[in-house]
């Protein structure tokens, strides 16, 4: 195991533990961890795995529900787009596959909500009704994912100037 490889599981840690911590619904630091995991971690086994796994370790302790099928797919899809970031990483584009994080999450989570909560008809109406239903907490997780995202992008970035050897191993496109 590598220096960079420890401190990016630490950095994922200290997400997982963010999300333990009390905070206004849909402000939560995964989303932007999956996102960053995506870009940061060399393998693209880990960059999968380990948000998920951050999710299940912090599930375990909050509970699980039965949509979280939907929530982990819509991370997992989060972690690609990451790994779509990693090699045209900046500002600009970072705070757009946040922006892209948190409307992936919001369409796939509420949809799921409509098809299978049982809370809204299946009809045009109750889908409607269920995004409608959602769009306040969407504030929430917006300002999260723009927020985290530039807190671990940002940290990487800072240990990087500070210690070279964390530098990026993410391989290069061929």
């Amino acid at each position: 195991m590598n220096k960079r490889f420890l401190v990016l599981t630490g950095i994922t840690l200290a997400a997982v533990a963010a999300r333990l911590i009390p905070h206004s619904p849909n402000f939560s630091p995964i989303a932007a961890q999956a996102l960053f995991a995506g870009a940061s971690f060399a393998s693209k086994r880990a960059a999968l795995l380990v948000p998920l796994m951050a999710l299940v370790l912090s599930d375990l302790v909050l509970g699980f529900y039965p949509l979280a099928p939907v929530v982990y797919g819509s991370f997992a899809l989060i972690a690609c787009l990451g790994l779509w970031l990693r090699h045209r990483q900046s500002v600009a584009l970072i705070g757009s596959a946040a922006l892209a994080s948190a409307v992936l999450f919001f369409v796939l989570t509420n949809f799921g909500v409509w098809a299978l909560g049982g809370w809204y008809p299946r009809t045009w109406a109750g889908l409607a009704a269920c995004f409608a239903a959602a769009v306040p907490f969407f504030r929430n997780t917006l300002t999260s994912d723009l927020i985290y995202s530039a807190l671990l992008f940002g940290i990487l970035a800072l240990a990087q100037k500070r210690w070279p050897a964390l530098a990026d191993t993410v391989p290069t496109a061929a």
